[in-house]
């Protein structure tokens, strides 16, 4: 049934709100920063610290944004960054040179998403075991290949590219900034984003419109793994090692991120730029503790407060949706 214009409004009018909400928080966070640290908050240094941690991170979180707007979740991407990470800096994979080091980290990335694509569409295993299951057993084969200890990354040509700077800007930043972009236009703007607001939406309709919906969910997946993939090259190169603790706990951060965003945990709503303002807000309040020397447990204490406020306004935002 075709949406009258009104309800688009009201719809358009509430995106742009929580849009504007999340930016003001945003600006909130940086007065704090500056006035609890007027010396070294906005310093060219510290920004570029900021814009570094927030690079990896948000690349899973774009990743994260499909899924859960397709209606599922994936709690497995941290240790696929892991996995990744680790294959592409054995002895044996670095030999052949930075191109075969990117494309195993990608391949890998890949195929673990795949792999829970298939078992969460075809095998109609609940998207919750099925990367659970994945999230243990990645890092648990991380941890087998790499003998539980750091690899070092050798390869002075994929430093000097991903460690770099173009105009000024690091590299890393530069990757957020593609893959952000592209992230918004394959969601805006393509047949398949669009088909996977409808897939998170109301499945069993767009089953019956004639679109193949476990072939897409394992399509989105997939993307899912290929961005942790990117994560992995990203993390690689930033602390110049490979490591099965990479990537650790980067499934929540990216959760949070997409859910502070306002992405609806039920699927079907989201947006590519209030998820790019999440991963800003939680990289900026990490920051801010850092720069005050406030404890890691008050940071996370404050993280979780501001995950529960967001999921609270969420539910009451639906609410008010279903009575209009």
């Amino acid at each position: 049934m075709p949406v009258s214009p009104a309800p688009r409004a009201r719809q358009g009018l509430g995106l742009d709100l929580r849009l504007a909400s999340l930016f003001g928080v945003l600006v909130l966070l940086i007065l704090i920063g500056w006035i609890t640290s007027p010396d070294n908050f906005l310093t060219g240094s510290n920004l570029d610290t900021i814009l570094r941690l927030a690079a990896p991170s948000g690349v899973v979180a774009v990743g994260m944004t499909f899924v859960i707007i397709s209606g599922g979740i994936d709690l497995s991407v941290g240790s696929v960054v892991g996995l990744a990470s680790v294959w592409m800096t054995t002895l044996a994979t670095q030999s052949y040179g930075p191109f075969v080091m990117v494309v195993t980290g990608l391949l890998v990335g890949l195929g673990a998403g795949l792999v829970n694509g298939l078992l969460i569409a075809y095998g109609r295993m609940v998207p919750f075991i099925a990367t659970l299951a994945m999230y243990i057993s990645a890092r648990g084969l991380a941890e087998y290949l790499s003998n539980k200890r750091t690899q070092v990354v050798s390869d002075q040509g994929f430093l000097t590219f991903f460690r770099g700077e173009f105009l000024g800007v690091p590299t890393l930043v530069w990757i957020l900034v593609v893959v952000v972009a592209a992230g918004w236009v394959l969601l805006n703007r393509t047949t398949f984003g669009r088909r996977t607001f409808a897939v998170g939406g109301n499945p069993e309709a767009t089953r019956l419109a004639g679109i193949n919906v476990k072939r897409h969910i394992a399509m989105v997946y997939g993307f899912a793994g290929l961005l942790a993939g990117v994560t992995a090259i990203m993390l690689a190169a930033r602390t110049t090692a490979g490591s099965s603790t990479n990537g650790m706990f980067y499934e929540l951060d990216a959760i949070a991120a997409v859910v502070i965003g306002g992405t609806a945990l039920t699927g079907g709503r989201g947006t590519m730029v209030g998820t790019l303002i999440g991963v800003l807000i939680f990289t900026l309040i990490t920051n801010i503790f850092v720069q005050n020397n406030l404890p890691t447990e008050v940071q996370n204490i404050a993280k979780g407060a501001i995950i529960v406020i967001a999921v609270l306004l969420q539910f009451r935002t639906n609410k008010a949706r279903a009575t209009t």
